[in-house]
């Protein structure tokens, strides 16, 4: 039963949504801690750009058909599904939760649980790195691109401008630069303290969303949306999710890919990443509440990990059962 229950980041989530509702920052304090997030997330790409190895992205480019499959499902296929999704009327999808819905949409992929998923289940892992991390660097471009269009065609409002770039390149971007450019020499000592440089990467969301939902308290979500709301992006994150599973899975079995890549793809593609979609949303939807937009991404992080948690133990159980068949053959033969 663990597996179905929230992991203790989801808690501590659901935690800060709390704390914001009942005791939200405003004022003075909430400019100083406004400003303590930006450094927080600018530090956050910084130590990604330092963890990523150019070895792994340099091997990685040479599996292109898998990359390329991941990357037309992350930022192809899951912003088609978001446009559908707006034909939802707005009796049932409130506008705000819609457009939090969309932009989980065009979002990238997630990095840690991607690769931890892919590695459980015994997938292509170094292909695994490489696309989840090629991902989340095109990301960077193509979300705030894809938001510009989706948001302004759909008038939804929010779309992309020269001043949303600006922010992502200041907060995310030349940071990740940074990072890449002393890899060399920092790259090794930052991978080896996973542990104590994880609080920087939860430290930082959290941040994030005690911000978000404490200038959307005091706007007034909880009175805006009911449960019934929520519900309804509870139901829409699980079917958009079942939907891409499906696809990534079959359809790479149709297009030749082998277990092992089936996995990759899988796992890689079916994502959406919480560590980066809420600072994003920040730069691009500065000036606005985000606390509505955030939601969906929140809900669908938790979602996305019970149900990849099943199928990585089923797909490391069916590998286990056929290594085993294999063995009873030799050993028959023998």
């Amino acid at each position: 039963m663990s597996r179905f229950l929230p992991d203790r980041f989801t808690l501590m989530l659901i935690c800060t949504v709390i704390l914001a509702s009942v005791l939200p920052i405003s004022g003075e304090p909430a400019e100083y801690f406004g400003l303590a997030t930006k450094l927080a997330i600018a530090l956050l790409f910084f130590l990604h750009g330092a963890r990523l190895a150019r070895d792994v992205v340099i091997a990685g480019i040479l599996h292109w058909r898998l990359h390329l499959a991941i990357l037309l499902v992350t930022f192809g296929l899951f912003p088609l599904i978001g446009v559908s999704l707006g034909y939802i009327p707005e009796s049932i999808l409130p506008a705000p939760l819609y457009m939090g819905v969309l932009f989980l949409c065009v979002l990238p992929s997630t990095v840690q649980s991607s690769i931890a998923f892919t590695s459980m289940a015994g997938g292509n892992v170094p292909a695994a790195i490489c696309s989840a991390s090629a991902s989340n660097i095109f990301g960077m471009f193509l979300t705030p691109l894809l938001v510009g269009l989706l948001f302004t065609v759909g008038g939804h409002g929010g779309g992309f401008s020269l001043d949303a770039f600006g922010q992502i390149f200041l907060q995310l971007l030349l940071p990740f630069i940074a990072g890449q450019a002393l890899q060399p020499w920092i790259g090794d000592w930052i991978r080896s303290r996973k542990k104590l440089l994880a609080p920087v990467d939860r430290g930082s969301i959290l941040m994030v969303v005690y911000l978000a939902f404490s200038e959307a308290v005091i706007e007034g979500i909880w009175q805006q949306f009911t449960l019934r709301d929520i519900g309804v992006v509870v139901a829409i994150n699980i079917v958009l999710l079942a939907v891409v599973l499906c696809v990534t899975m079959f359809g790479s079995r149709l297009l030749g890919f082998n277990k092992q890549d089936e996995i990759t793809i899988t796992f890689c593609g079916s994502k959406k990443s919480l560590a980066s979609g809420v600072p994003m949303a920040g730069a691009i939807f500065a000036g606005q509440s985000i606390g509505a937009i955030v939601l969906p991404i929140m809900l669908f992080h938790q979602i996305q990990l019970m149900a990849c948690a099943v199928i990585a133990q089923r797909y490391a159980r069916a590998a286990k059962a056929k290594e085993l068949e294999t063995a009873n053959i030799k050993t028959a033969l023998t």
